[in-house]
This record gives C-alpha cells, sequence and structure tokens, in this order.
C-alpha cells in the first residue's frame, strides 16, 4: 500500500440496536493488539479515541420506527468530520465500533474527500431499510440506505444532501438474513449483493475479485464496512446479531488480503463486536486479524 498512515477513530454507539453491548466494541478491539498490530506491519498509527457518546439510559426514545434519532445523528456528524480530515490529510480511517449506524459517518466522511467512492459491504443484513420499511426502528439497519439517499434528512443530510455512494459501485457480501421489503428495494437497486449462497457457488476468491471489480470501476478507492456478524458465530460469537450459516475464519481472511492487494483501500469500518456475548474476547481478536490482512499482513 503507498499510504502508511492510519488514523482510528472509535464509536462507542449501542444506540442503533436493540441489544447492548456493542458500545464495548472499541474497547475490546483495542485491548486485542490493534495498535501494536498496524504498528508492526509498518504503518504509522495514531489513535484519536472515542467520539463521546450519549447512554441509553439518560435519553427518551421519541420515534419508535427511528430510535435514538438526534443522538445517533449528532455523533455521526461528529465522526464525518473525523473520517473526512483524515483522509483530507492522507491517513485512512479506520473506524471501530460499535453498531453499524456509525457508517453513516464514515460514508459520509469518505464522500466529503470528492473522490469517487466503491463500497463493499460485509454484512450478514442488508442495512437497506427506512422508517417505512423496518420492524424495529433500529438505524443500525438502515446506513446503507441513508448513504444512498433514502431516509430521513437529519440523516441523509450529514455531510451534505448528496448520495454518498454510487449503487453501481457498491457490493454487499454474505447477505443471507433479508427483511422481505429491504431485498425487494436492493432488488429494484443497482447495488451488487453476493449472499452465502452464492459464496457456496462461487467460492470467496470469485466473488471478491467480482466484488472488488465493481468497486473500483471509475473509482478512487474503497471504503471497506466489517460487520463481524457476516462471520458463523462459531468463530465469532460475540457480534450483536448472530446468524448461522456465515463466513468461516478462511474465507474472511482471503476476503481481505485480496483487499490489501489490490491497493484500493480509502477508508475502514470495523463493527457490531459485542463483548458481553464472547468468549475470552475471542470475536475481538479475529476481527483485529482482519483488520490486519486488510492492511497487508501475509503469511510469508
Amino acid at each position: 500500500m503507498q499510504k502508511k498512515k492510519v488514523r482510528i477513530i472509535g464509536v462507542p454507539i449501542d444506540l442503533g440496536a436493540d441489544r447492548r453491548g456493542v458500545d464495548m466494541g472499541p474497547s475490546a478491539i483495542r485491548y486485542a493488539g490493534l495498535h501494536k498490530r498496524l504498528k508492526k506491519l509498518g504503518w504509522e498509527v495514531e489513535d484519536l479515541g472515542n467520539i463521546e457518546v450519549p447512554i441509553a439510559e439518560t435519553l427518551e426514545i421519541k420515534d419508535p420506527m427511528l430510535k435514538y434519532l438526534p443522538e445517533i445523528a449528532q455523533v455521526n456528524q461528529k465522526l464525518y468530520s473525523l473520517v473526512a480530515q483524515a483522509i483530507q490529510e492522507e491517513a485512512i480511517p479506520l473506524t471501530i465500533g460499535g453498531d453499524h449506524s456509525l457508517a453513516i459517518g464514515t460514508l459520509a466522511g469518505c464522500s466529503a474527500s470528492g473522490k469517487e467512492l466503491g463500497v463493499i459491504w460485509f454484512d450478514t443484513h442488508g442495512d437497506y431499510n427506512s422508517m417505512d420499511t423496518t420492524s424495529s426502528g433500529n438505524i443500525h439497519g438502515m446506513p446503507l440506505a441513508v448513504s444512498n439517499g433514502i431516509g430521513v434528512e437529519e440523516l441523509t443530510g450529514i455531510g451534505g444532501t448528496n448520495r454518498k455512494i454510487k449503487e453501481e459501485n457498491t457490493v454487499i457480501i454474505g447477505a443471507r438474513e433479508l427483511d422481505p421489503q429491504e431485498g425487494e428495494a436492493l432488488r429494484n437497486s443497482k447495488i451488487t449483493v453476493f449472499t452465502m449462497s452464492d459464496i457456496d457457488r462461487l467460492g470467496m476468491e470469485k466473488v471478491v475479485e467480482e466484488a472488488l471489480e465493481i468497486a473500483n470501476s471509475g473509482t478512487e478507492g474503497v471504503h471497506i464496512s466489517f460487520d463481524l456478524d457476516v462471520i458463523d458465530p462459531g468463530e465469532a460469537p460475540g457480534v450483536g446479531t448472530p446468524v448461522q450459516g456465515g463466513m468461516t475464519y478462511r474465507e474472511a481472511h482471503l476476503a481481505m488480503e485480496m483487499i490489501a492487494e489490490c491497493n484500493c483501500l480509502l477508508s475502514m469500518d470495523v463493527v457490531e463486536v459485542n463483548p458481553i456475548l464472547d468468549i475470552q474476547n475471542k470475536t475481538a481478536e479475529l476481527a483485529v486479524g482482519l483488520i490486519a490482512s486488510a492492511f497487508g499482513q501475509r503469511i510469508i
């Protein structure tokens, strides 16, 4: 990779989800040795600490279809500024969470750079809901839709009212649990979706090759959004919304190694690590290993 500066931004947010605990994800990932691992790979590492996030017990849900909307918007506004500044200063922002609602801020920050952006979204879920399709009101199920201009202005307007992604350069990998209306919305979009069934049939190498071709077509960099629930719970038990039948340990590492080889990484977020549900910090340690692979670690 040409860039050798990485800037870590912690976002201890769990307001976007029903299950508590992912607010401790940034601490668990740091404890698993993130800083040391990246420095060993030759990266200049700066850790900005955590964005301040209010706790749920001090707040009131004003709209059950958009839970904690004002607070989530405020956190993402702060994150947008930090990500945009990191890219402007030629560092790769690495955002660690925290629930997936934080991707609203990371993608807004990437978009502010003015670079044409590709997106690869590793997730069990599509995160393509809005207040009109959600059954839970949880905003961590909405960030990809918000970044495509779908949703309320408090979220879509972060970093400007423009769409933050281009559908034709956006790929979801590992989907295996989509809400019915969400799936229909994705089918009607130009977003490419590789389900776990596609991975079974084609193999991870072929899927990631195609994903990189799509994300890199006419773009200047790729944002990787990695939700640890895309990995099978046997390998990653400490996640907010575990679903059986996910990626294997090696499939996930292969994907990250191929991303490193393409030398196209503009920014990355790693989300949904829940230490309360974890076993001896196993999931956070896996997260650090995957980040290391994406930033260039090799077996030999």
